[in-house]
């Protein structure tokens, strides 16, 4: 039974916000407000229809004690009584902690791993999965850096993705994605593995990570696509070195001034996201079951194109329906990925 204190404090602070969001106003805190009222509202309706039941239970309970109501107040009582279940998973769910980073853009970035340039053709694929899969929610999606092989695959691609509950759904994509299938160079019509590997990253905000002046190396080049061709002829791409970490960023539009603030935006997104992985680390070392914050290094999941078949190795879910994944597809998979992220972190709560 959740405690009834808790839902009343809830509800409390949830009027609070409703009171002070009606005075107006446009500044910084009202956004604030706005925030935490959005994310407060579901809480609420789950709670007042888990209170609701509680009532009628109460109430049909009071009319057991009359001879001719009894009758249907046992067939009521049933019927509440196995919806209460329900109703109170689904409220445990939406009290459990939030990521605050789950509302924000997400920075994509795709690489290819081992397979030469069959891994490059994969990682072009996976690209073309996702845009697919952002334009069928409505999403923006916007490449902020891309690299093609002469061939048509991709050495790099850094995109961000734009819509309501990006990083809460592609934040599970990270980590490696293996392939095995007959590469179209492959003359003997062997199966091969390769893999490429994605990282999404929350889109971080100046508050949210310090960058000092001192600590940065910016490079202007000449921005070059597949096979090293010029572009452009003028020294408009971007590299910034980030130099405490390492991280080096690039960006390659034709504006300079442009490509320093998309440059910019990435390593804040690339720090931001070394710095939330660090705190998970201290804050829950021995938690494995939470998909979503692993190692970039693991094996996620494959794509098997000979029998039509992809598997996500982190909850084994296997599903036949590999073309329909590859156009973008990704809903069913996603959402096996949060239900199973749910389930764990309930586990935990309760203990």
């Amino acid at each position: 039974m959740i405690p009834v204190e808790k839902l009343a404090a809830i509800h409390e602070r949830f009027e609070y916000l409703e009171a002070k969001m009606a005075e107006g106003g446009a500044n910084a805190d009202f956004a604030q407000l706005a925030r935490e009222y959005a994310e407060l509202k579901p809480v609420v309706e789950q709670a007042a229809a888990y209170r609701a039941t509680l009532d009628a239970i109460a109430d049909a309970e009071a009319m057991l004690a009359d001879p001719e109501m009894r009758a249907l107040a046992e067939e009521e009582l049933a019927e509440l009584r196995a919806r209460l279940p329900e109703q109170e998973r689904a409220l445990r769910l939406a009290l459990l902690p939030r990521d605050a980073a789950d509302e924000r853009a997400a920075i994509l970035e795709i690489r290819p791993g081992t397979g030469g340039e069959e891994a490059a053709l994969f990682a072009a694929d996976l690209r073309r999965m996702y845009q697919r899969y952002a334009e069928s929610r409505g999403w923006r999606f916007e490449v902020i850096d891309e690299t093609e092989t002469e061939l048509g695959g991709l050495r790099e691609l850094v995109a961000r993705v734009s819509g309501p509950g990006v990083f809460a759904r592609l934040k599970y994509e990270s980590g490696v994605h293996r392939v095995q299938r007959v590469p179209e160079t492959e003359s003997g019509g062997r199966i091969h593995t390769s893999a490429a590997t994605v990282a999404v990253l929350p889109e971080a905000e100046e508050v949210d990570v310090e960058i000092l002046p001192q600590d940065i190396r910016v490079d202007t080049m000449r921005a070059s696509g597949a096979g090293g061709q010029h572009v452009n002829t003028t020294d408009s791409a971007v590299r910034i070195t980030h130099i405490p970490t390492g991280i080096v960023v690039t960006s390659s539009e034709k504006s300079q001034h442009q490509n320093r603030a998309i440059a910019m935006e990435v390593l804040r997104a690339r720090l931001f996201d070394m710095k939330r992985r660090e705190a998970a680390e201290a804050r829950a070392a021995d938690r494995k079951s939470q998909v979503g914050s692993g190692d970039r290094s693991e094996r996620i999941r494959t794509y098997n194109f000979p029998q039509g078949r992809m598997t996500d190795h982190r909850i084994n879910l296997t599903l036949y329906k590999l073309d329909q994944i590859m156009q973008g597809d990704l809903d069913e998979v996603i959402d096996a990925l949060i239900a199973h992220d749910q389930a764990a972190r309930l586990a935990e709560v309760e203990g």
